[in-house]
């Protein structure tokens, strides 16, 4: 297996893809920290926040204002875990959890960027900006087309510092302009067939000859998250997936959870259990093509409730009219 962690359900994209013998791509957190260990400290937030001003500080140690954001120091499972805002030093106190942190709490967008590196110079970009919502979760991700010059130029300056000399792909989160977090691999892993046709075989290329070539005129895209409730348990016929499979605009679905696996070890945002993804070219068609794949889903409860009665279990929030 080349492409070490990729969930079972994304592995529509990276199935056929030739791969030389004993070549490694990460695509999750801790085949990163294992095939690195000289850039291992890019995992570290307190290191992330310190490398660029950014006020912060362990749990134990109070903030000079507030609010502010707290999360773990270091997570290598993603999706928001453990992260929530605080607003108080009496909240700080109450919610103090040992390998904890917090940090200046930034505002203004949520972007999430790739960066081919080769020799710790950048060669592609792509960026993409999600739509927030309550608890970690987010309704939706525009993968623009376009560039951003302006948060091109700040990253690489903190590649040049801190990143020399690496080759691969570099996933960055980024709000109002400052680093949050920083990934020794892919974060389109959930987008790859928006990146466009070769895309991978491209990453293949720079894995193993440390060369970038990649030539495909960009289109904006946009993939589309479905949430439930942490205590419900969801059944979907895969069968009945694919005729929305071929949605006109829609790219691709992820039915985003194994029901083989116990629910408590799948990596989910406080508030919600993510049930779904759509990859399309068109919002409008995302958010369609979710509330109809919401209704193929069935609650393992009488009449599709919680057995307390507080259903639906269901969670979608509500769709807003494409390009707003």
């Amino acid at each position: 297996m080349p492409f070490i962690g990729v969930d079972p359900w994304r592995w529509q994209y990276f199935e056929g893809v030739a791969v030389p013998d004993a070549l490694v791509i990460p695509c999750d957190d801790p085949t990163g920290w294992r095939l690195y260990p000289r850039y291992r400290y890019v995992y570290n937030k307190l290191f992330i926040c310190a490398s660029q001003g950014i006020p912060n500080g362990p749990h134990g140690v109070m903030p000079d204002r507030f609010p502010v954001f707290s999360k773990p120091v270091m997570n290598l499972h993603g999706m928001g875990i453990g992260g929530r805002m605080i607003g108080s030093a009496a909240e700080l106190e109450a919610h103090f959890t040992p390998g904890h942190m917090w940090m200046e709490l930034l505002v203004g967008p949520h972007v999430s960027t790739d960066v081919a590196l080769a020799g710790g110079g950048p060669r592609w970009w792509r960026h993409a900006t999600g739509k927030a919502l309550p608890g970690g979760m987010f309704d939706y991700w525009t993968v623009h087309a376009r560039p951003r010059p302006h948060l091109e130029r700040y990253l690489t300056g903190w590649i040049d510092r801190h990143l020399r000399g690496f080759t691969g792909i570099v996933n960055f989160e980024t709000i109002g302009g400052g680093i949050i977090e920083c990934h020794l691999r892919m974060g389109s892993e959930q987008w790859v067939d928006i990146n466009g046709p070769g895309w991978l075989e491209s990453v293949v290329r720079l894995y193993a000859r440390g060369r970038w070539q990649f030539f495909y005129r960009a289109k904006t895209g946009y993939s589309v998250a479905l949430f439930g409730r942490h205590d419900a348990v969801y059944t979907i016929d895969l069968r009945t997936v694919e005729q929305l499979r071929r949605f006109p605009g829609v790219s691709s679905i992820q039915i985003t959870f194994n029901p083989a696996k116990p629910r408590a070890q799948h990596a989910m945002p406080p508030g919600g259990f993510r049930l779904a993804i759509v990859n399309c070219w068109s919002l409008r068609t995302g958010l369609e093509v979710r509330e109809r794949l919401m209704r193929l889903f069935t609650v393992a409860s009488p009449n599709g409730r919680l057995p307390d009665g507080s259903g639906p279990a269901i969670r979608l929030p509500v769709p807003r009219a494409a390009g707003r």
